[in-house]
């Protein structure tokens, strides 16, 4: 048995470096494209070969879940074409006022936590190298003003349906140096955990292509 699981396994590496043959299945979500590659090989062998030498391997709607986050900077009204108006916190909504576009989104995230605090919890989100250069810049020449922060998530995870929402406007009061934004959102505890579980699914995707 284990000459012939040997002997599988190793027509199965034949296959895979022997051959470029590939099909592309693109999916997008917020500007994002993953690209899988798969081996001309007869589907029902191969199939057969993985199942035998590893017992099948399935993947899970949370690994597949993806989330967005944009910051936002409050600016003044005066820039109608830039800016708009946003609900931050659904109970007792207030209007800020933001420029349309974010100067850090998810692309750039890390790692991100959902981290315990006095009385409750919060989101840490920890920025890669020109994440952390651009939150850094934003927030010495920025004190005193507010950074709208909205997020996407699916809940549950595999649901066609997202969240789409405004979960926080932290204001600031410091240089913030070291990359790593903390902030209490508007949001359950469950569903913090899925912004944050699509948040790094990402930050492992980008990760992976740098390596490659």
């Amino acid at each position: 048995m284990y000459f012939l699981r040997r002997a599988l396994f190793s027509a199965l590496l034949n296959c895979l470096l022997i051959k470029a043959l590939y099909f592309v299945n693109p999916l997008r979500l917020f500007d994002d494209i993953m690209i899988f590659r798969w081996c001309p090989f007869n589907i029902y062998l191969g199939a057969t070969l993985v199942l035998a030498l590893t017992g099948g391997c399935r993947s899970t709607p949370e690994k597949k879940a993806l989330s967005v986050i944009r910051l936002h900077l409050e600016v003044n009204r005066d820039a109608a074409d830039r800016s708009f108006q946003v609900p931050i916190y659904r109970e007792k909504p207030v209007q800020v006022n933001v420029e349309k576009a974010p100067f850090i989104s998810e692309g750039l995230v890390k790692e991100a936590r959902v981290v315990d605090n006095v009385g409750g919890f919060a989101i840490r989100v920890e920025f890669e190298r020109r994440g952390s250069w651009l939150l850094e810049q934003y927030t010495a020449s920025n004190q005193g003003k507010r950074i709208a922060i909205y997020g996407e998530f699916f809940d549950p995870p595999g649901s066609k349906t997202n969240v789409t929402r405004w979960l926080a406007a932290p204001v600031i009061t410091r240089r913030i140096g070291d990359g790593v934004l903390i902030f209490t959102p508007d949001a359950s505890r469950d569903e913090a955990i899925l912004l944050v579980l699509g948040l790094n699914n990402i930050a492992k995707k980008n990760d992976d292509q740098l390596k490659w």
